[in-house]
């Protein structure tokens, strides 16, 4: 895929690797960040690509993808095997479970099905043949409903990318966002309240927040970062969120200075929680929230010279 500032808002693991310097490969580090402490402590690092760490419903694994694949992880850092998807080998950083934790939503080409471009499914949490939802391309999954019955994405139609909503069984898909510009990475909150999305609408990508059925959005934060992927912590009072220390217009881009905020929910005020990093498309684009919502989880990268 070629690489555009237009194009980098795809949150598909494939972009990443355009964007790698040549001669360089990557070494991908699994962290979980405990909100007390204010501590990260590395679980796994490996020389090989990896992102989007999701935690379980039961706290039991960490899923994250990797060349098409899913792979579980325990929260200490064990390699406990790949999450079978079926025909489905695609897979992008666009995952996660729903709060019963019984069915596990993936974002992925299928060139079978004759559609271009990313597509949702959804499949039993333990894994299997999925179940395709969208019948357009591309559509990125990235929340769902707390009584489980809708989901939210990111979609382009017409050439312009926005916040869409599906009821989990499938069917009619519901444009909530409407505005220029990108509006991407939707979220509910835990009481069903609010959707929190990123957007692009005011030449600044910050996060925004909108009822379900798209009416009274609001801006969440002001400032000169580049803030993207507000993920609610399960008390529903903050979010974690991660910023460009450089302002990248509408582009979500790998490898960059970035660095892991909570967002005050109520109040909008926002502290730093990591040093800055090298990362970005791939560290934080999913819901990783431990259940207790006291840890979450995030990944970091660096780069080496390829070997020989």
């Amino acid at each position: 895929m070629k690489y555009a500032p237009i194009l980098a808002l795809f949150c598909i693991s494939w972009t990443s690797f355009s964007q790698i310097p040549s001669g360089k490969s990557v070494i991908s580090s699994l962290h979980i960040f405990d909100v007390k402490t204010k501590k990260s402590t590395e679980i796994l690092k490996e020389h090989r690509h990896f992102e989007a760490p999701n935690w379980s419903v039961d706290g039991s694994h960490l899923l994250i993808n990797s060349l098409g694949l899913l792979e579980k992880i325990s929260p200490t850092g064990s390699k406990l095997g790949p999450l079978p998807t079926g025909s489905i080998q695609k897979c992008n950083n666009d995952h996660g479970y729903s709060l019963d934790g019984k069915t596990l939503y993936i974002s992925s080409s299928d060139p079978s099905s004759g559609i271009s471009g990313s597509l949702i499914f959804k499949v039993d949490s333990q894994g299997g043949q999925p179940l395709r939802l969208t019948n357009q391309g591309p559509s990125y999954w990235h929340g769902i409903s707390p009584d489980g019955k809708t989901m939210v994405y990111c979609a382009e139609r017409n050439k312009n990318y926005d916040v869409y909503a599906m009821n989990t069984q499938g069917g009619e898909e519901i444009r909530l966002t409407t505005e220029d510009g990108l509006d991407d990475g939707p979220e509910y909150s835990p009481d069903g309240k609010f959707i929190y999305f990123n957007s692009f609408r005011t030449g600044k990508m910050q996060i925004w927040r909108m009822h379900p059925d798209g009416t009274n959005a609001e801006q969440m934060t002001f400032d000169d970062y580049s803030t993207w992927f507000a993920h609610i912590r399960p008390n529903g009072k903050e979010a974690v969120v991660i910023s460009y220390l450089e302002d990248q217009k509408q582009s979500h881009p790998f490898g960059h200075q970035v660095k892991l905020r909570l967002l005050n929910l109520t109040s909008k005020k926002i502290q730093d929680l990591t040093e800055a990093f090298y990362g970005g498309q791939g560290s934080i684009n999913v819901p990783s929230w431990s259940p207790d919502g006291s840890k979450f989880a995030y990944v970091r990268y660096e780069l080496e010279d390829k070997k020989p």
